[in-house]
């Protein structure tokens, strides 16, 4: 999963991110609302956590702006502010949920799942495929009750193709998904994890089949 956090704080910024990377999300930033919205016209993300205090223009226009396009990126603001209007204001312009800083960075990886997982129309923390379980809460995953050992793309991988099922996921949406502004990964590359990420599952008679032009989604075992 792809995530933009658009903040000026430097020392804020860096810590989100690396508390972001180690829960195992791809994360961008942006130091302010136009250079976010330069983002958002050319990725994809799965969610963005915002600012309200933003230089230029502040994280309430930015959402502000996203919605009046019609773009249904789940947000979460992060502010400052603690009173009761700032947090109407922003749950009112578009936002999806709000913390006030001070925060706990597990509180914010947890709501940060809890959106995604809404935005898919999951409700669990657990997704299910068969004997496949992944909890996205504990970052483990099991088949046949038994340990699955994934490497950090191949869980992302995994995790989007079940949380989209049995909808078909995009290669592009993969490739966005597992890389950022700062490195770059091949759509050869993405095969590769499928690949290996398919030997992984195929014991619990799970596949992976590639819809030719379009993409991937996780079905029965094609073996």
């Amino acid at each position: 999963m792809r995530i933009l956090v658009v903040e000026d704080d430097s020392l804020v910024a860096s810590g989100i991110k690396q508390g972001l990377a180690n829960a195992g999300y791809t994360t961008d930033m942006a130091e302010s609302a136009e250079r976010a919205i330069q983002y958002l016209q050319a990725e994809n993300f799965d969610l963005a956590v915002v600012d309200i205090g933003l230089p230029g223009a502040d994280g309430l226009s930015l959402v502000q702006h996203l919605r009046s396009r019609k773009i249904q990126l789940p947000v979460l603001f992060l502010t400052a502010r603690g009173s009761m209007e700032d947090t109407v204001t922003g749950l009112d312009v578009g936002a999806d949920d709000y913390m006030a800083k001070p925060f706990r960075l597990p509180e914010l990886i947890a709501r940060i799942r809890a959106l995604i997982r809404r935005a898919y129309s999951v409700t669990s923390t657990e997704l299910r495929h068969d004997q496949l379980v992944l909890d996205t809460a504990s970052h483990t995953a099991t088949l046949h009750d038994q340990p699955l050992f994934l490497t950090l793309r191949e869980w992302t991988i995994l995790e989007i193709l079940l949380m989209a099922s049995p909808r078909v996921v995009s290669k592009n949406k993969l490739l966005q998904s597992l890389t950022g502004w700062d490195r770059n990964i091949t759509p050869n590359a993405i095969e590769v994890h499928v690949s290996r990420l398919r030997a992984k599952i195929a014991p619990g008679g799970i596949g992976i089949r590639t819809v030719r032009g379009i993409g991937y989604r996780i079905d029965q075992s094609l073996s």
